[in-house]
Formats: structure tokens, C-alpha cells, sequence
């Protein structure tokens, strides 16, 4: 069902500038805020539903001399600058309270769609600083592949803001079959162990990858809340690339131990 259109106060204000009618009619299918009405009953405002009425056609009148000019048209309504994507009210200005989830749409500041986008923003800015510390090292093929990583998270976050449909295909060079397989049987492809226990002694870079995999997991999460109503889901493809992200980063953990990111000098 479409959700009812608020009228707001700060809407009557520049509406009414130039006005003061002795009624207001609120048109079907809208209604006011509070604040709105508390404002028409200050002005002493009458408030009515639906159209006004029709001014009843004139009786004919002797021809008169000429009428002096009109007066200036009414200032036309102004255009609202923003909606309440929740309840459909409209802003001149965007409340301090609110940002926008795309186009004119505001919403709060703690909406589930916006503490998922602020999961991610902390993601990405974890995986530069990753890759500040890394390439201090020299290993070059690490900070590349975070790269990847980075690249897709930022893909991520354009998709949600435009309301586009992700549409990557790889990650670090890897389908998302080929990573599921590698993620899932890492003795095969890696020979290590499957959930390895993260200890201090297998150095800085690996504790660096799986404190990443931890953020995508809780991203994840955040994610879930902001898309899932029920068993429904409006954004299955983030979904989806945010459970191939945890699965990449496995992998890259994965190829830490095996010695695949060893450096020139044969550190890793």
C-alpha cells in the first residue's frame, strides 16, 4: 500500500508566506504533522479535508467600465527539496537529524540501510590501513590482492547509494565457484588445515587478514538487518558478494601459511 504524504510545518511556512486563508484544505491521501497543525491553529487556520470548494459562478451585471488592473498572482506553492522515505513527508531543508538514502530520499541517521553503510566505510578504511602497514614490508602481491578486496567493497557501496545491482564477478582473480571450492577444501588447494585458530606466532599480516575477515563477517551482519524482512531479501547480490568477501580473505589467510606471499627476500 502507498504510504501517506505528510505535510510539515516547515512545508506551511513557505507555502502560506504570502497567504493567510481563511481555510486550509489537506487533499486526500495526505495529512498533517503535529507540528503542522499546531501551526495552522496559531495562525488561526481552519482545517478542512479534501478540495476546496468551487467559487459559485457570478450572476450576469451591467457592462461596467474597465476594471483597474489585476493584482499580482499568488507566489506559486514551493517545491519541497526532500521526502521521508518512512513516512513520506516532505523537507524544504534535510534535518541535521537525517541523510539521504539515495536521491531526495532522507532518512534517520541510525536507519538499518545507513549503520550497514557505515559497517562498510570502517571496512574499507581497516583494509587501507592494512595496506599502508603491508607495503611498508614490500609485499607487494599482499597489498595487491587487498586491493581486490578494496575494489569491491568500494563497487559495493556505489551499487547501494545508486540502488544498482552488483554485478562483480571475481575477487582476487577468483570466480566466486572458485572460491567457494578453495574456501571449502583448503587442504586440497593450499595443504593447510581447514579453521585454523588465529595464534600470535603466525605473524602481523596474518593477524591483520583474519581481524578483516572478522569486520566482513559483522558487515555482514549489519547487512542482514538493513535487507532481510523475514525470509525475504531485497539486496541478494550484496548478500551474496559480502559471504564471498569472508570466503576470499580465508583464502588469502590460506595463502599465507602456505608461503604464497613470500617477498623478494623470502620473508613472507
Amino acid at each position: 500500500m502507498e504510504r501517506l504524504k505528510a505535510i510539515t510545518e516547515d512545508f506551511l511556512r513557505l507555502e502560506l508566506r504570502n497567504a493567510q486563508p481563511e481555510t486550509y484544505y489537506v487533499p486526500e491521501g495526505k495529512i498533517l504533522t503535529p507540528a503542522a497543525r499546531e501551526y495552522l491553529q496559531q495562525r488561526k487556520i481552519k482545517i478542512a479535508k479534501g478540495e476546496p470548494p468551487e467559487a459559485a459562478p457570478a450572476e450576469p451585471a451591467a457592462p461596467a467600465a474597465p476594471a483597474p488592473a489585476a493584482a499580482p498572482a499568488a507566489a506559486a506553492a514551493p517545491t519541497a527539496k526532500y521526502r521521508d522515505h518512512e513516512t513520506g513527508a516532505f523537507y524544504m531543508e534535510k534535518p541535521e537529524h537525517m541523510t539521504q538514502l539515495f536521491g531526495n530520499e532522507l532518512v534517520t541517521k541510525n536507519h538499518p540501510r545507513i549503520l550497514f553503510r557505515g559497517k562498510l566505510d570502517s571496512l574499507q578504511a581497516m583494509v587501507v590501513l592494512d595496506q599502508a602497514l603491508i607495503a611498508a614490508d614490500g609485499n607487494q602481491k599482499l597489498v595487491d590482492d587487498l586491493g581486490s578486496i578494496l575494489d569491491n567493497l568500494r563497487e559495493m557501496m556505489r551499487c547501494d547509494v545508486l540502488d544498482e545491482t552488483y554485478c562483480r564477478q571475481t575477487i582476487i582473480g577468483l570466480t566466486h565457484q572458485e572460491l567457494r571450492e578453495r574456501s571449502h577444501n583448503p587442504q586440497k588447494f593450499f595443504g593447510i588445515k581447514q579453521m585454523l585458530l588465529p595464534d600470535y606466532t603466525m605473524g602481523r599480516d596474518y593477524a591483520l587478514l583474519n581481524q578483516l575477515r572478522a569486520a566482513v563477517r559483522e558487515t555482514e551482519v549489519a547487512a542482514a538487518t538493513a535487507f532481510l524482512t523475514g525470509s525475504k531479501c531485497t539486496r541478494p547480490d550484496i548478500m551474496e558478494e559480502l559471504n564471498r568477501l569472508s570466503s576470499a580473505l580465508h583464502i588469502m589467510m590460506c595463502m599465507y601459511l602456505a608461503g604464497m606471499y613470500r617477498k623478494e627476500d623470502g620473508r613472507t
